[in-house]
């Protein structure tokens, strides 16, 4: 049944179906026998059949991709981390799946741990490993992560593999969007009638069938697609934290929990480098006004944090600060930089042909400079590609030079409508002055949402922890 229900976007109404939730839950979610307790809890709290999506167990990904990285060296004791691998799924299954089923889970278990050693071996072999076997190993994770929360809730197990498909796009695999979405009508047909559990991260490619993937957090983007395809009536993300904070708690103490924020505000502090999600999470689900829950799978009563489109009864106040370290400054310089409009497409069409992410426009003291922010290991090729883009500026002198600052950070203020506070970007490069943190530029007037400071990188803390206080003040709970 399908229900039309108002939003919470002045004007727009979108059709959800009544119930249906979409829950992840990441690897520290399923990663130790008490978290998987837990996540049972929290689903049999449920009243409508739910779909589970679920990351590989905690550090399972980067300890699958070490093996490799053995194997392709010749160690032979690939072997024993396999070994290891079993014993720690196996403990799990006795703990967590009820008895009955537990020896039907080894064996489907056993089966991808043993296809697993074979690839290994053959890694071994050719002392090499390639992109695509990267690809195929790391996703065992999730695999048999999923088979196991599937026993363990009594609910059916779906296979990602089978209906998450991606197409290559710069080098990257990105998700078919159009025939995703088809596939995932045609996987799981509503109403459900118990609660459903597929792995995260994992997919095919449409045209090869080969197994790709969606990146670190591409657990959170799965269980986005699903959430957009089925028009879900929420997305919860259960993770090890209480929700979005203010700041970093590991930089700032007295960070607090931020209750309610728009998508906008959210998208901005994931990509100004808040790490409680996946950014890409969000668009799927931000285009159906589908609002996402960040919630403590540890502190599974706490509130968490709302994110939906519900930008007029915010607080008036900042959301939060973030930050993104490693990164560098690339400025064009000349007479050639007066022409603004011409300036900025050549130089993002360029960004964009390479597949290079800007961070922000940057303003520095000088006219006649242009400069922009991005990920330190992209600012060669940005240089090269932008030296290739404006050659004939450069013979002619229009433009001098072309350069790179690097080991800088960028610190991000985040609240949409930002502009109505008055000031904000004057104070907030004062406030950095008075401690001795040296502004190279700043982002203030272009976004509506966001005012950024660029400084070196090993200002980056101190520089959050001054921004936050001139934001929030001490916290006086």
């Amino acid at each position: 049944m399908w229900v039309e229900v108002p939003w919470i976007k002045p004007g727009i109404r979108e059709k959800h179906y009544p119930g249906m939730k979409v829950l992840k839950f990441g690897g520290t979610s399923v990663g130790t026998v008490s978290s998987l307790r837990n996540l049972k809890a929290i689903a049999g709290s449920l009243s409508e059949p739910a779909i589970i999506v679920v990351s590989a167990l905690g550090g399972l990904t980067d300890q699958l991709i070490a093996t490799a990285d053995m194997a392709a060296g010749g160690n032979p004791e690939y072997h024993q981390r396999v070994q290891e691998f079993t014993a720690r799924h196996f403990h799990i299954i006795n703990e967590v799946v009820p008895e009955e089923r537990r020896e039907e889970v080894k064996k489907e278990v056993g089966a991808l741990l043993s296809n697993l050693e074979d690839i290994y071996t053959g890694v071994s072999l050719l002392e090499d490993v390639s992109d695509r076997t990267l690809a195929r190993i790391v996703g065992f994770g999730e695999r048999m992560s999923s088979l196991i929360v599937a026993a363990m809730l009594g609910a059916d197990h779906h296979d990602s593999l089978r209906f998450v498909k991606t197409e290559r796009w710069f080098d990257k695999n990105i998700a078919d969007r159009e025939l995703t979405d088809r596939m995932i009508r045609d996987e799981f047909p509503l109403p459900l009638q118990r609660h459903a559990v597929c792995g995260g991260f994992i997919s095919r490619d449409r045209d090869t069938a080969e197994v790709t993937n969606l990146g670190r957090g591409g657990s959170d983007y799965t269980a986005a697609l699903i959430a957009a395809a089925l028009d879900a009536e929420s997305l919860e993300i259960w993770t090890d934290v209480n929700g979005f904070m203010t700041a970093d708690p590991r930089i700032i103490s007295d960070a607090r929990v931020i209750d309610r924020m728009s998508f906008i505000e959210s998208m901005e502090l994931c990509s100004f480098g808040a790490k409680v999600i996946y950014p890409p999470t969000i668009y799927p689900v931000f285009h159906k006004n589908i609002p996402i829950r960040i919630l403590n799978t540890h502190n599974p009563t706490a509130p968490g944090t709302l994110i939906c489109d519900n930008s007029d009864t915010l607080p008036d106040d900042v959301r939060g600060v973030s930050a993104v370290k490693n990164c560098s400054m690339v400025s064009v310089e000349g007479v050639g930089t007066a022409d603004v409009p011409d300036l900025n497409s050549r130089t993002f069409n360029s960004m964009a042909r390479h597949g290079i992410r800007v961070f922000l426009v940057a303003q520095t003291q000088s006219d006649e400079v242009f400069s922009f922010v991005t990920d330190a290991k992209d600012a060669p090729k940005a240089k090269a590609a932008l030296e290739s883009e404006f050659a004939p500026e450069l013979q002619q002198r229009k433009v001098s030079s072309i350069e790179c600052v690097d080991k800088l950070a960028v610190i991000a203020v985040v609240r949409e409508s930002i502009k109505q506070i008055t000031g904000l970007g004057d104070k907030l490069v004062h406030a950095m002055s008075a401690d001795g943190i040296n502004v190279l530029a700043t982002s203030d007037g272009a976004s509506e949402t966001t005012v950024a400071m660029v400084v070196g990188a090993d200002d980056a803390d101190r520089a959050v922890a001054t921004a936050h206080a001139v934001c929030f003040g001490p916290n006086e709970e």
